[in-house]
């Protein structure tokens, strides 16, 4: 029975080291390049350009982020998209944000409220952007997403090159992402 004990343990042992290793395999987003002004980011508008896929975009097109600062912590933010063209219905999901390293201004919680009623939280963090706040790209913190926005729906191509090899840079799979349409 001693004995049974000892490999039962020694099991243990290997699982949590083995768990251990894959937890420090599994990547993680970069760190945000550089600070977040919080007028000049989180105020209007921003077009979501390229993402990768997920459930939740499926026939999406047309997107958009809007924010609104409303402390140096808390924001408004509104995500809308139109439902397979750039006329067809409008989709909204929205919540409060919050800044969760205040002063950089780059990581935000979004409490969103699916439906009205079910919350769903999100984590973003604003990676890279441009000095004149023309263009940003985000992820989550788990380096599942992306996304890259722009204030201009109709970015010029050889700017969208640069961010795509930026993201790239950034260690992301840019083969899947989607450029959905814009109107």
């Amino acid at each position: 029975m001693r004995n049974s004990g000892f490999v039962l343990a020694g099991a243990a042992a290997a699982l949590l080291l083995a768990a251990g290793t894959a937890m420090a395999d599994t990547p993680k987003a970069p760190a945000p390049a550089k600070p977040v002004d919080l007028a000049k980011f989180y105020s209007g508008s921003w077009i979501e350009i390229g993402r990768r896929p997920m459930k939740l975009t499926d026939g999406c097109v047309a997107g958009a982020t809007a924010y609104k600062a409303k402390s140096a912590t808390k924001i408004d933010v509104m995500d809308t998209c139109h439902d397979k063209t750039p006329g067809g219905k409008l989709k909204s999901i929205g919540g409060p944000g919050t800044i969760l390293d205040p002063g950089t201004n780059a990581k935000i919680h979004v409490a969103y409220q699916f439906m009205g009623f079910i919350p769903v939280d999100r984590d973003y963090w604003v990676l890279d952007h441009d000095d004149a706040y023309t263009w940003f790209i985000s992820s989550d913190p788990s380096f599942q997403n992306l996304w890259i926005y722009t204030r201009d729906p109709h970015v010029d191509p050889e700017i969208l090159k640069g961010l795509i090899a930026k993201a790239k840079a950034m260690g992301y799979d840019v083969a899947k992402l989607e450029f959905p349409a814009q109107p």
